[in-house]
């Protein structure tokens, strides 16, 4: 049998089946070799692979990852680019630390983050100042409006630049905050497509917790039905050293303080404080900062440094 090999990445993967779009634009519904199953090695949607096939197709399977961007551990997805973090400034009410955390694990993995505020007709006060404190901090953010569509067209323009080059979207928000009506009102036929695989397979499109990727200017969007925010509980990448950095409104202030050793938590003469007491830095973000590297401080060992 002559065996074809070809690049591509995957962007579906149910019951131990695997969807792999080539490079060429084909689609192949694969197996994955075994060691490509377990622990670290685990396939995930979003990698880039080598599949190896017949001359007919009826016979592939993935043979190989190629190197990963970056991995998300909940939900499984690898290689994204750019995180859309959707909040409301009110009707719930958004979390800061949840989000700031999030942020932090976006810059410490290279992962592009956008910020979208839902909701601006029922909470306008409350949305300008989350945009004021974001905007401030150095984020892309927008605000959008599900029942007008305002702000809808511009997000998308954004969005479709950002992912030109082939890069992957994926979208968090918790529970209330409008994700699905947006990412709805961004891709209709993001929502056709979903909406015909769960009549398919008679389930609610919200009850199965798989992740697939769909074709969006020359990228990709994750549909992770299932799952509302990433998961940024396992700090098992992140070390102590990382921590500032993964701030990027503090690093004006970096090399500023009296003492060389300064944790930027609680210490006199420190630059990071004295921007938080002059209104230069939210003190959401230091309060997350802090509450972070206490968390951090006592895994310090079990960190090597990257």
């Amino acid at each position: 049998m002559t065996e074809y090999k070809e690049e591509g990445i995957v962007v579906r993967g149910l019951g131990g089946a695997f969807t792999v779009r080539t490079d060429a634009g084909a689609y192949y519904t694969c197996r994955a070799k075994g060691v490509l199953k377990r622990n670290d090695g685990k396939l995930l949607v979003g990698d880039r692979v080598t599949l190896s096939r017949s001359e007919d197709g009826q016979e592939c399977v993935v043979s190989e990852i190629l190197a990963r961007r970056c991995a998300l551990i909940r939900p499984p997805l690898a290689n994204v680019t750019v995180l859309v973090l959707v909040m409301a400034g009110a009707y719930p009410a958004p979390s800061l630390p949840t989000a700031d955390r999030l942020l932090a694990i976006c810059a410490h993995e290279g992962i592009e983050p956008v910020i979208v505020l839902t909701k601006s007709d029922l909470a306008k006060a409350e949305n300008e100042a989350l945009c004021a404190l974001y905007r401030d901090a150095g984020y892309e953010v927008y605000s959008t409006c599900a029942t007008t569509g305002a702000g809808t067209d511009v997000l998308r323009a954004a969005l479709s630049e950002k992912l030109r080059a082939g890069g992957i979207a994926a979208f968090a928000g918790a529970s209330g905050v409008g994700k699905s009506t947006l990412l709805c009102a961004l891709f209709p036929s993001l929502a056709l497509e979903t909406g015909a695989l769960s009549e398919k397979t008679a389930r609610g499109r919200h009850t199965t917790r798989h992740v697939e990727l769909f074709d969006f200017s020359g990228g990709f969007v994750a549909d992770t039905p299932g799952f509302s925010l990433l998961d940024f509980e396992h700090f098992d990448f992140f070390s102590l050293d990382d921590l500032f950095d993964a701030f990027p409104d503090f690093a004006p202030y970096r090399g500023a303080c009296r003492y060389d050793d300064c944790t930027h938590v609680k210490e006199e003469g420190c630059a990071l404080l004295d921007a938080v007491r002059e209104g230069r830095v939210a003190p959401s973000r230091h309060e997350t900062y802090a509450e972070l590297y206490a968390i951090l401080k006592t895994k310090k060992s079990t960190y090597p440094k990257r």
